[in-house]
Parts: structure tokens; sequence; C-alpha cells
């Protein structure tokens, strides 16, 4: 008895030592990414956009709101697309890219969830449940047409290597948007922070492609 009792009061010591340096190391992983991501935002052009051949996987994700759907065939579609890439425990890059997002969903107007949706996928699904990705979207007053993209680790590292968005190490990702069209399968990347009204302006081109 005295035995298993020494072992749990060692155990309990041991844990109690730890947490200060395993908190440490939390704080000094989260300085890092701050850093990495603020230098990102500074040396990063905002105005420039490339042609990108993409792969639409019809794999099951599910939105903010718990609900079940393939990634091409029912978030894709033959629709106009604006999609960004985010964690939700991010506090540089990414609620940047939300920002934008939300005066995006301003200028379309009525537009938007009709022959336009906006897609901000998770790069962290294992914390990225609907309940946290939800709260995002309430926090940037998403409105419908603006889905938030989560599910099984395995089916969003694929949708995500098929939009040469897919990161290894997600905390490091670089800030950029992709617009395209899922009717003429014609897709651009914006690299580092564009202006909403420049994602606009791509998304009308797009259209007027169409003709």
């Amino acid at each position: 008895m005295k035995s298993k009792l020494t072992k749990m009061i060692t155990g309990l010591l041991v844990c109690l030592v730890a947490m200060p340096v395993y908190a440490g190391e939390m704080k000094h992983n989260q300085s890092r990414e701050h850093a990495t991501h603020t230098a990102m935002a500074k040396d990063s052009p905002d105005d420039s956009h490339l042609n990108i051949d993409v792969q639409l996987h019809d794999l099951e994700l599910l939105t903010q709101n718990r609900k079940r759907v393939k990634f091409k065939s029912d978030v894709i579609a033959d629709k106009l697309v604006a999609m960004t890439f985010i964690y939700t425990s991010c506090t540089t890059v990414c609620p940047v890219y939300n920002a934008i997002f939300t005066q995006l969903q301003d200028l379309l107007g009525e537009r938007l969830g009709q022959d336009v949706v906006l897609v901000t996928m998770t790069l962290d699904p294992a914390r990225d449940v609907p309940r946290r990705l939800q709260k995002e979207a309430r926090k940037f007053r998403a409105k419908p047409g603006w889905i938030y993209l989560t599910g099984k680790k395995q089916n969003v590292d694929q949708v995500l290597r098929g939009l040469d968005a897919y990161f290894a190490d997600f905390t490091q990702h670089p800030p950029m948007a992709i617009v395209g069209d899922g009717q003429t399968g014609t897709w651009k990347r914006f690299n580092g922070f564009p202006q909403a009204g420049q994602l606009l302006a791509m998304i009308d081109e797009l259209k007027a492609a169409r003709q």
C-alpha cells in the first residue's frame, strides 16, 4: 500500500515540476508563430495573383453548422468561389483574412449564396470542430453563403493538397486566398493580403469570362 502511495506522490511531483516547463515551451512556440506570421504580414504582397491548377476532391466535410457536405459537388458545384485557409487559435494572419471576407460578403450583397460562395477552410481539423468554427463564424458575422469547413483529418488534408494549400506545420502557413469558378475550372491564387475589392474584381472577371 505504501509502495503504491509513494509512486502516486512521485508521479504527482513529476507532473508539478513538468507543468511550468511545458507551459514555457507552449509560450515559446506561440511567440515563434506570432513572429513568423507578423513577418509574413509585412513582407507578403497584397496585389499578386497567379493561375493555379487545382484538383477538387469530392470528399465529405462538415460545415460550422455540422452539416455533412461533399466538397466538390455540394460546396463548389458550378459556383464562383473565394476561399481562404485558417485555424481558430491563430491570432495574426487568420483574423485578417476573416475580416477581409467580412468586407467581401458585404460587397457581394444578395449575390452571396446565390452565384458566389465564400469558403473558409480549417488547417487544423483535429481541434477546429464545428462548434469552434461556428463561434468563429459568429464573431465575424458570417451570413448564409459564407461556409466554414472542417471534417475528418484525412479528408481535410486531401482536399487541402488538391488546392495546394496543405502545410505539414500549419502554424507556418503563408497568407493566401484563392478565387475560382467551379463551372469553367479557372482558379487564381492571391498571395499576401488582397483587399476585398480585389477579390470581388476577380470574381466579376471570372463571371464575365463565362460569356
